[in-house]
């Protein structure tokens, strides 16, 4: 169990007789007994691996260190869930392509185009379920399955790493990461890049495609903004339709609260459409309807005027959240369709808005004058019923009670109807804003949609199995719950890949999932039963938002904060650090191109940043964990910061800093390489030897030995082993040259393996 004595000087290895003296004191490969692992645990973290070691500490007592690696079943729960919303969202937008109605015989054959991409995206995703739902076996992709077609939407190698420690002067800890390989597309390839140069230069070469196809051009943002209100408009006009059926059910001493939330709804519905794009969107397809006869062109189909050349009209029917929305003289006009005319009315959608809000007042007002009845009934008969008091139905008389609702319901369907006109216009509009969008991405946007798709679905299952773990090792962190609805976690990813040949293609690649994670939020459910079903979360929202439901048992349900058990979306703030270890990184560092490094660096610590003070802004310093080191974060972030200026060769110290930081911050902790394998096994280890020295008194004349006794015969070997058949890492001697000091395996575990 002793360790043997270290040679006098600094040494980089232990020999292989030292080997004969390593701590190992017990192993298991089947399954875990430990108390924390329940029902909970075992629906998603499955064919565990569980090592034991016993070192010593500075005042040579014994501390206990358990290793335990887990697949987790989200590897391929979530990117099937994922696939099926992507065919059920592109299935609804041929739908929707098909439901503007009759287009000029231009703009009909570029529908039919687009119709046609989305159905082979369709097709192709169907078969890659079909593929999918035919696996049986592990719970995770190996590396040597990454180039496969029907699997690149499965992340590479995910598994968990979790260590606990038990020493003399301190309660047992847990520190967890998540292993991953990077989220990239590798059946895709990199010839080209990766997708944050491919979304450039697309962006870059889509206005000449917008003139070649006479469409008009709208930049991201305004794609952004198109989908964004297609989504309001999906959401709000069923709730404002559900909340006005709710306010004729209501009874009369409650139409108030009901009224408040429809005010509240409305006016949001109101300020979230009426964005001067969705009335150039109109214009702009009323010139695509049949018969439309352009004052410049009288021959070829028109093309719509540029949303910058449209009248700036302003709709201000709404005001404050506090105030209801004014009624406006303009009388209302309502339709089914866009009107096929050749003169278009600019100031008609003025006169939908105006309808709205004349609508919503005339409830208002209806409702103000039944409860001022009631307070005059109160104060002169208080001992009648309100039948005794009712007896006409004339305008300075109580109404009875069928005369109100049915006075009531008139107004009521006319605000409904009102909504749902100016719902159907906006959503023809932004619908052909996308249609735009779509008929002049050619063959290379439905690509460079694919290959994101398959990267998001890889990093979204990442943090999904990040997510779970957290929050399970958190449920009776009260801090820690705190924090996670009031200012969300941050999920820290840490990548080791180069910036030279494929590998940049690949951190391109991952720096577009891992910012599209911002489009991820949380919530926290009840689930119905402890079956593994019941527990396994669900997703649900279209490409721009989605949101991923974690169920938990009643019992641990019931312990959650208001907040959370009431369904607060719960956000997830995600960073990445990355620093190139190997000996591809050397290359590029003195005759390549780090750049891509240092702005992906730099963007993600201002990122941080910005996160830490909002957190010490909103919460106490005593929800965050407590650790043996007393550095500040404050003081960590400064140091961080200075260090993603400086010029410096494969600085791993800004991965120390950003992991530190993370993990005083309740963070969630990814590593990553090319294959989440040899490289970030070097990492995981020499982070748990880190956390053993810093934190648990680890004997620092055993640093080294503990570290390489990991390496040798830890989870981590055992993770090699699981992808490539082999208990090497695949290192050559170049890149052991190459490699950072406390990144290089003990002697004996490497050689030239195919990865």
């Amino acid at each position: 169990m002793k360790m043997g004595e270290i040679e006098d000087g600094e040494v980089d290895h232990i020999t292989a007789d030292m080997h004969q003296k390593c701590t190992l004191v017990y192993e298991s490969s089947h399954g875990i007994n430990d108390k924390e692992n329940g029902p909970i645990m075992n629906t998603v973290f499955q064919n565990a691996v569980c090592k034991v070691y016993r070192f010593q500490t500075v005042d040579s007592k014994w501390m206990l260190v358990r290793e335990q690696m887990a697949e987790c079943t989200l590897s391929f729960s979530i990117p099937k869930q994922l696939i099926g919303l992507c065919i059920q969202e592109d299935t609804c937008r041929i739908q929707e392509l098909k439901d503007l109605g009759e287009l000029s015989p231009h703009w009909h054959n570029l529908r039919k185009d687009v119709i046609s991409r989305y159905e082979q995206i369709i097709k192709e995703y169907q078969d890659t379920l079909v593929e999918l739902e035919k696996l049986t076996g592990p719970s995770f992709k190996p590396s040597c399955s990454k180039g496969q077609k029907y699997l690149e939407f499965i992340p590479i190698n995910l598994h968990t790493q979790r260590m606990r420690v038990t020493c003399p002067r301190k309660t047992d800890s847990c520190y967890d990461v998540v292993t991953v390989g990077a989220p990239a597309a590798h059946s895709q390839g990199f010839k080209n890049g990766g997708l944050q140069k491919l979304l450039s230069k697309y962006e870059s070469e889509k206005k000449s495609y917008s003139t070649a196809y006479q469409c008009i051009y709208y930049p991201p943002e305004q794609t952004t903004k198109a989908r964004e209100i297609l989504s309001v408009v999906s959401q709000l006009q069923p709730h404002i339709t559900a909340l006005a059926d709710q306010l004729l059910q209501s009874p009369r001493d409650a139409l108030r609260d009901t009224l408040k939330s429809l005010e509240d709804k409305t006016e949001q519905f109101v300020h979230a459409l009426k964005d001067e794009l969705v009335k150039s969107a109109l214009l702009a397809l009323h010139a695509a309807r049949p018969g439309y006869v352009s004052k410049s062109q009288t021959s070829a189909p028109s093309s719509p005027p540029e949303p910058n050349e449209e009248p700036n009209v302003v709709c201000n029917n709404v005001n404050s959240s506090q105030t209801p929305l004014k009624e406006s003289k303009a009388s209302p006009v309502r339709s089914d369709s866009i009107p096929h005319h050749k003169e278009y009315d600019e100031e008609e959608w003025d006169r939908v808005w105006a309808s709205v809000a004349k609508s919503l007042n005339s409830v208002i007002a209806m409702v103000e004058k039944l409860q001022e009845q009631d307070n005059n009934n109160q104060e002169s008969t208080p001992c009648q019923t309100l039948a005794d008091v009712i007896t006409s139905h004339s305008p300075d008389r109580p109404m009875d009670v069928v005369d109100w609702r049915d006075q009531l319901g008139v107004l009521v369907q006319s605000l409904k109807e009102c909504v749902l006109d100016v719902a159907e216009r906006a959503r023809h509009s932004v619908i052909f804003v996308l249609l735009q969008e779509a008929a002049c991405s050619t063959a290379q946007g439905l690509q460079l949609q694919q290959r994101r798709d398959t990267v998001f679905s890889q990093a979204l299952t990442a943090l999904a199995c990040g997510f779970v773990m957290r929050l399970y090792a958190g449920l009776e962190d009260k801090g820690f719950l705190r924090q996670l609805h009031a200012v969300g976690l941050v999920a820290q990813f840490e990548s080791l890949l180069s910036t030279y040949s494929e590998e940049i293609g690949m951190l391109e690649d991952m720096e577009v999932g891992i910012s599209d994670l911002t489009r991820v939020t949380f919530r926290i459910t009840e689930a119905l039963s402890e079956d593994s079903a019941s527990l396994t979360p669900i997703i649900s929202g279209r490409r721009d938002r989605y949101t991923v439901e974690v169920p938990l048992p009643h019992d641990a349900f019931q312990t959650l904060p208001d907040e959370l058990r009431q369904g607060k979306l719960l956000h997830v703030i995600p960073v990445l650090f990355n620093v190139g270890i190997n000996e591809q990184q050397t290359i590029a560092e003195r005759f390549g191109d780090i750049s891509l490094q240092e702005r992906i660096n730099q963007k993600n610590f201002e990122i941080l940043e910005g996160y830490y003070k909002s957190l010490s802004n909103t919460l106490p310093s005593e929800c965050l964990p407590s650790f043996q080191t007393q550095t500040d974060i404050k003081e960590l972030l400064e140091t961080l910061g200075q260090n993603v200026v400086t010029k410096k060769r494969k600085n791993v110290e800004i991965l120390w800093l950003a992991g530190t930081i993370c993990r005083r911050m309740n963070g969630i902790r990814f590593t990553s390489c090319k294959s989440a394998k040899d490289r970030t096994s070097m990492s995981v280890t020499l982070e748990q030897c880190c956390l053993l020295r810093d934190e648990h008194q680890l004997n620092k004349d055993y640093f080294v030995r503990a570290l390489d006794c990991m390496r040798r015969e830890g989870c981590r070997i055992e993770n090699v082993q699981k992808n490539i058949k082999c208990r090497k890492y695949a290192f050559n001697m170049l890149q052991l040259m190459a490699f950072p000091k406390y990144y290089r395996p003990p002697d004996g575990t490497y050689g030239k393996v195919d990865s």
